[in-house]
Formats: C-alpha cells, structure tokens, sequence
C-alpha cells in the first residue's frame, strides 16, 4: 500500500508539474507528458476505434501508466531488501521488508482486474443495453433455417455459457499473469545475488535491465487485454445495432 500511495502521489505531482503552465510549444515535463499521453492514445484508437477510445481512454491510459512506474519504482535498490527480522513463538524466522513491489502482491493486481471488470459491464452494458448484452453472448449467429437453425440455438447457447464462464475468469488470468510476471522476476534476481556470492553486485545487473523491459512489457500487455475485451463486447457485427445512441 505504501509503494502503491508513492507512485500514485508522484505521478500527480508530475503531471501537475508538467502541466502548471501549459505552453503552445511543450517543453521539459509539458513535453513528456503530452507525447506520452498522446501516444498512447493514438496507439489505442488504432485497436479500439475513435468512438470507444473517447470513452474508455481515461481507464486504459490510467492503468498503463500506474502499473508501469509501479514495476520500475519495485527494482529500485532497497525496495524488498531493506526491513526487519520476526521471530515467531515456534523459533523460526521472517524477513519483513519495509516497501515490497506493488504488483508483487496478488492483493494488488486482483484489485486492479475488478476495477476493470467492473469498468467492463459498466461499457458493455451502456452499449449494448441489459437486452443486448445478453443477445450478444447467446444471440444466434449467421442465417439457418430448418432442423439445423434449432441444432444452432443449442450450439449457440453452449458457446455462450462457455463465453460466460470466459468472463468471469478473466480478472483471475489478468491478477494471476501481472502478479505471475513481476514476483518472478524479482524472484531472479533475489536468486541471482545468490549464485556467487563475491560477485553478488554484478551478476544480477543484466537481468535487472531485462526486467526494465519486462514492467514495460507486462503494463502493456495489461492495457491491451482489457482494451480488447472492451472492444469485443463494444463491437457489432453488420447488422446490429446498439442499444443506445452514444454519440
């Protein structure tokens, strides 16, 4: 919690930093901040559409940018190494680091899945309306007729309470491969100071630079998942329309 309330404050004060005194040309801060936030938002129209990136850029950009300087501020040296020793009633010992790796913990990244899982029925249903998002689930698909139209309905539902069940896993794999990625990572590298232990400052620095790329790498692949799930419930094929009228 204290790593996840370090980075949220500094990411704040950036950002009001960089934005105090907005120029027409951008420099230092201003510069950064507008080529990061543009960016990011070029790249996820390019996937989602216009249309949907205006209303669920806010979240994805969040995120992405939350999630990322988490895993980097966790590789900051003392980060998980500096803290105490418990001795418990039963004699054996715990290391208790003072800042542990926000995505470290599956606390962390659990919340973050339901927040997006929460966000994702929020849009599905806004677009599609309580009536269309199930028919988008169970809705028969293609033009049939006859006795293979009635096997269709049967196929159609099976998939769908197979897409249901789908659903509701997908907070658990987000949580599980962001968690996954970054305690292991960190994991190397404990045990990379351990190899030998007179080189204990060397060797561990390549994989320090690899995992550099991994937080990026693993915010990214957060941000795109539930950018696609969001796009997959958001989109019509020829022929439907939604629910409601958003523009």
């Amino acid at each position: 919690m204290m790593v996840t309330w370090i980075v949220a404050a500094a990411l704040i004060i950036f950002a009001q930093y960089a934005t105090r005194q907005v120029k027409a040309v951008p420099e230092g801060a201003q510069n950064f901040w507008e080529w990061l936030v543009e960016g990011l938002y070029k790249f996820l129209e390019d996937i989602i559409g216009h249309d949907l990136v205006k209303r669920t850029f806010w979240f994805f950009a969040t995120i992405f940018i939350f999630i990322l300087f988490c895993n980097w501020f966790g590789l900051i040296p003392g980060v998980g190494t500096i803290g105490w020793n418990v001795t418990y009633a039963d004699g054996t010992h715990e290391f208790r680091p003072l800042l542990r790796g926000a995505n470290a913990d599956l606390n962390m990244t659990f919340a973050m899945a339901m927040i997006f899982f929460a966000c994702w029925v929020y849009w599905a249903l806004k677009v599609n309306g309580p009536g269309g998002f199930i028919l988008h689930l169970f809705g028969p698909k293609g033009d049939t007729t006859g006795l293979l139209k009635i096997l269709m309905v049967f196929v159609v539902f099976m998939v769908g309470i197979l897409e249901v069940v789908s659903i509701l896993f997908r907070p658990v794999s987000l949580s599980f491969r962001l968690f996954g990625n970054v305690y292991a990572g960190e994991s190397m590298l404990e045990a990379m100071q351990h190899v030998v232990p007179s080189l204990a400052w060397l060797i561990p620095i390549p994989f320090y630079f690899l995992e550099v790329l991994v937080g990026l790498v693993q915010a990214l692949v957060f941000m795109l998942l539930t950018a696609v799930f969001t796009l997959l419930i958001c989109t019509h094929e020829e022929g439907e329309h939604p629910a409601h009228n958003n523009h």
